[in-house]
């Protein structure tokens, strides 16, 4: 095995045993500390008839109760906090875009602690002191950009705070200012690459750029590999949610899945019914906060569908992967009784060399029956006058959905440039059965 940088390696190479002695002992003082300090976790425990006398091992985990970000919502603002407000040193408030928005507070520790642990990701991508980092998440109320910030400035980068849009000036600073990469959506990215074809610069050719951290929004690896194809970079998945605080583990030069550190986190893969998958069977993520002191989660049901990987990476972490993200629990389309995630449908529009990136999907009623229609936005070179040329390829686009979905689509061919572009988070999916 070829030798490889590490953030700590004594931890990230740490015999398995001893991270579970570590993750049991956190464990254990994280349920006292929140039944002590927790009104709304002592109400829950006395529900589920648990006390903190009752986890002994890790095993034990499963006799807790499940939190909801509903749980979240419902104490909103500060009620579900752990510590005097006097002591929150920064607090993050998602958009609210789906009900109340969640606010989760950071104490100093919890700052340093999400700080270490991007410091830990970003070395496993090959990251240090030397290079330059263009940060293009959302500072502010958003965790991306001030995450992505404080993680690369640990390990000694020189980091462009740039947030997002603008995006003809961010393609200038990346090349005046000698990016070598890049931490932003990926459908952003790919925005940004068509922009600066407009602006007649190749990323490729024309830039410093080497690495691309991205995330915020599931993403296949096929197009994985048409942003590495078209940009000459390597591109990295990276993962968090704002509640566990924002982006915090990536995937290792490996690229076989994102490194989740145990000692700081207890991860499940669960059903729909809260039941453990089997291994290797895909399921809802779960994840316990063994370290988070100000808003402490237990048994945090995510909702991001996923497999868990407890085998040692080639990388020689043995922390646990999360192989990539299928999509979301509730991103989960059903169309005539079968589970259709958007992943599935970019992963076989990626391998079609006519398809451009950006697509539309949008689901319908007749009468009684879901219809599902793919918008594919296709290259300026495939676009062609001829009637018969984008019948021929709609044909071929839906033959290719319907082996891999088993469902009839119906697919609608535009050019480049019709379908919205996102700077964030890109919204693909419309279902309009819900309007």
């Amino acid at each position: 095995m070829p030798m490889l940088d590490y953030w700590n390696s004594r931890i990230e190479r740490a015999p398995l045993d001893e991270l579970r002695e570590i993750q049991a002992r956190k464990l254990r003082q994280l349920v006292d500390t929140v039944y002590r300090s927790s009104q709304f976790y002592r109400k829950r425990f006395k529900e589920a008839g648990v006390k903190p006398e009752d986890i002994k091992t890790l095993d034990d985990v499963t006799k807790l109760p499940f939190t909801f970000k509903k749980d979240l919502r419902d104490n909103y603002p500060t009620n579900m906090f752990c510590v005097p407000l006097n002591q929150v040193v920064r607090f993050h408030v998602s958009s609210g875009t789906t009900g109340k928005p969640t606010v989760v507070g950071y104490t100093r520790g919890d700052i340093d602690c999400w700080t270490t642990s991007l410091a830990r990701a970003l070395t496993a991508c090959g990251l240090g002191r030397g290079d330059v980092i263009q940060v293009s998440y959302g500072y502010g109320l958003f965790t991306g950009g001030l995450g992505l910030h404080y993680g690369a400035e640990e390990i000694g980068a020189s980091v462009i705070p740039m947030g997002v849009g603008n995006t003809e000036r961010q393609i200038e600073l990346m090349q005046d200012l000698h990016a070598t990469a890049i931490a932003c959506t990926p459908s952003y990215l790919l925005h940004m690459n068509e922009v600066a074809k407009k602006m007649g610069i190749s990323i490729k050719d024309e830039t410093d750029l080497k690495v691309a951290i991205l995330g915020a929004e599931p993403w296949s690896l096929e197009t994985r590999k048409r942003i590495e194809d078209t940009m000459g970079i390597k591109a990295y998945d990276i993962y968090g949610t704002s509640e566990l605080s924002g982006p915090l583990f990536t995937e290792c030069k490996e690229q076989n899945g994102i490194h989740v550190w145990a000692d700081h986190f207890l991860l499940e893969v669960v059903d729909k019914n809260g039941d453990p998958v089997k291994e290797g069977q895909r399921g809802e993520l779960a994840v316990t906060t063994l370290s988070k002191e100000a808003l402490p989660l237990i048994r945090y049901r995510v909702g991001d569908i996923t497999i868990l990987n407890n085998e040692e990476c080639e990388c020689g972490r043995t922390h646990p992967r999360i192989m990539r993200i299928l999509g979301r629990a509730d991103d989960m389309l059903i169309i005539r009784g079968i589970n259709v995630f958007p992943s599935q449908i970019e992963s076989v529009l990626m391998t079609i060399p006519e398809v451009g990136e950006h697509f539309q999907i949008i689901a319908d009623r007749s009468g009684e029956l879901d219809e599902l229609t793919v918008r594919v936005e296709v290259t300026k070179a495939a676009f062609s006058d001829k009637l018969a040329d984008l019948m021929k390829l709609e044909k071929k686009i839906e033959y290719e959905l319907h082996k891999v979905l088993n469902l009839s689509t119906k697919v609608e061919l535009v050019e480049t440039g019709t379908l919205p572009r996102s700077q964030g988070k890109s919204q693909k999916v419309i279902d309009k059965r819900k309007i």
